[in-house]
This record gives structure tokens, sequence and C-alpha cells, in this order.
């Protein structure tokens, strides 16, 4: 609404004047308006710039993970979208092994899978794993190529056939079962990830992973964790997204939502392990005891919380977003609300 000018109220002025005086109190309107929804420069930054902040780290290193289970890639900058990281084709958890019948192959059932690797070079894709002859895809799936209907923890989702090339060398690879590579394209449904686990919110979505488009670990909680341990383990270990340095161990427990760039990020709730941390990510051998005994030893959650995490220990923080943007590595981190 724009602001008015009685002409009582300015009795020396003239038509020509009171024309002007009433075009300025237009203008002055439309920008508060602008400025209260948001429009003079994105309402949440507005929000944003009355709440305090205090710096508690910096961006150590992002990784995406192409195809679920598989190897990880190390970017030095990255698009933050609600279904999870973006670095140009790559895209977080957008492909997928699964059975002919659709249903995903993770690394709990076929450990090797952590050695095979989706690279991108260019306008083509490259499959690559030790000894094996690499395999290069197009980047967009044929349209031709059918859309299967897949399951991830028991929830359907689509995803496109890569076809048989892509299928053959997966599965002489693993040495199992025939299995097809799918790809998750944006018009499909997501999931939803409260239907995984109920500290999500219904807006909040996913393709691929397990639970949530972000997880996030600090450097300090896993120097920690390998001091108690034998054998020590890697980030590759617990697959985070968002490698936090610079802040005290297990700090990120605490981080309700941080800001890096102009990215705004909410947690939801701790990150449970399972026999997955088990694997050597450069062997892929699996041991099914390290380092989840250890972890199980003194990550253990409240027991006013089993209801939400069972037996699981807790290492890491799941997030969801709230602003987009782009963030990259040696971004400082902040907390808001402090």
């Amino acid at each position: 609404m724009g602001w008015s000018v009685p002409s009582g109220l300015v009795p020396w002025a003239g038509p020509r004047a009171r024309l002007v005086l009433a075009a300025l109190g237009a203008v002055a309107g439309a920008v508060m308006v602008m400025w209260a929804s948001g429009l003079g420069g994105r309402g949440r930054r507005g929000r944003r710039g009355r709440r305090g902040r205090r710096q508690v780290g910096a961006v150590a290193q992002l990784w995406i993970y192409p195809i679920k289970s598989c190897k990880g890639v190390s970017v030095p900058e990255a698009q933050c979208t609600e279904l999870g990281l973006r670095s140009g084709p790559l895209r977080d958890r957008f492909w997928m092994v699964v059975k002919e019948d659709g249903h995903m192959v993770t690394a709990r059932q076929e450990p090797r899978l952590v050695l095979i690797s989706l690279t991108c070079d260019s306008d083509s894709l490259t499959l690559s794993a030790a000894y094996t002859q690499d395999l290069v895809l197009p980047t967009k799936v044929p349209a031709t190529n059918p859309v299967l209907s897949c399951r991830v923890h028991g929830m359907e989702i689509e995803g496109r056939d890569c076809g048989d090339a892509a299928a053959q060398w997966i599965s002489s690879f693993l040495k199992t079962e025939p299995c097809r590579l799918v790809q998750y394209e944006p018009h499909m449904r997501p999931r939803n990830s409260n239907q995984m686990k109920h500290g999500f919110s219904p807006t909040d979505q996913i393709a691929y992973p397990d639970a949530s488009p972000y997880m996030l670990l600090s450097e300090a909680s896993l120097a920690d964790l390998n001091s108690r341990l034998e054998k020590k383990v890697k980030t590759s270990n617990f697959r985070p997204n968002i490698v936090v340095s610079g802040c005290k161990v297990f700090e990120e427990d605490s981080w309700s939502e941080l800001l890096i760039g102009d990215v705004e990020l909410k947690r939801v709730m701790a990150c449970g392990r399972c026999v997955f941390t088990t694997i050597d990510p450069d062997s892929g051998a699996i041991n099914r005891k390290e380092p989840l005994e250890t972890l199980k030893s003194y990550r253990l959650c409240d027991p006013s919380d089993q209801k939400l995490y069972g037996k699981s220990p807790l290492f890491g923080q799941y997030f969801v977003l709230e602003n987009p943007g782009t963030i990259k590595v040696g971004d400082p981190i902040y907390l808001l609300g402090q």
C-alpha cells in the first residue's frame, strides 16, 4: 500500500508539488512492502540480518556420492539444492544399483560397491574400478530407456535404466546376481524423509539417500574416535557431505541452524550408524565390528530417544536445506541465533 499525502496538510503546495509528493510516497510505500515480503533481498536473508551469528568452524571438505553406496567425489565447491549437493551433472545419490526386480543393492550386501566410482569429464560420465576397464556413459540417459519401479528401504521410487552395458559392467565387477544401474531424474517423484525417520517434516524430500539430503561431520569428532581405535578409520567410512574443521569434539551435536555463504541448513537429528561403517573404503573388505563397536561404547543415545535411534551409535548430524546457494571449501560456518 502506498503512502498518501492529504492536500490539507500542505496548503503551500500547488497541484504539481502535491503530485510529486504523492509519487514519492507511493515509491516509499512500495519499497517497504518489498522489504517486508523479502523481495528486497530474500525474506530469509532479511530475517538473518537481524539475528546473531557466531563462527563455529569452516568447510574442510565437500563430498558428492553420485551412486548410492559407491565411492565419493571430493569437490572444491557445490550447489546446495533441496535434494542434496550438486556439481555440474554430478548429484548426490542420483544413481543407484538395483536388482532386476528393482530392489536397491547397497554395500551392506555388496561391500565391493565402495570401490566403484562415477566421475564426470566434459559431456560424459565414467564408471571406474580398480583392475577393470572404464565404461563411458552419456550424461543424460536416453529417453527411450525404460523407467523402472525401484524400492529403497521399502519405499517406491522411480529410476531410468542406464542400459545393458552399465548393467553388465557392474554385475561383472561385483560377481553377483544380475544388477542394473538406474538414474533419478528431477521430474520424478522423490521420497519423503519422514517416512524413514520421524524427526523430519513431511516436506523434507530425498532421491536415493537413506534419510537426509545432507550429512555433516567434524574433523574433531573423527580424530576423537580414532584416538580410541587400534586401526584408524577415514572420513569415507562415514560418507559425510560436509566435513567441518575448527570446532570442538562433537560440537556439531548442538548446532541447530547454520549459515555457509548464502546457504542456510537446519539440523534435524543425529545419524545412527550401521555395519556400513565397518567396510574398508580402500579394499571393500567388511569386518562387521569396528569402528561400530567402539562407537557403541560411548555414542549411544539418551534412553528417552531410543524410540528414534534404537541401539545405533550416533556419529554425524543430518541437516536439511533452508536457503539454497553455493558453498566452497574454506567457507566459514556460522551458527545462527547466537
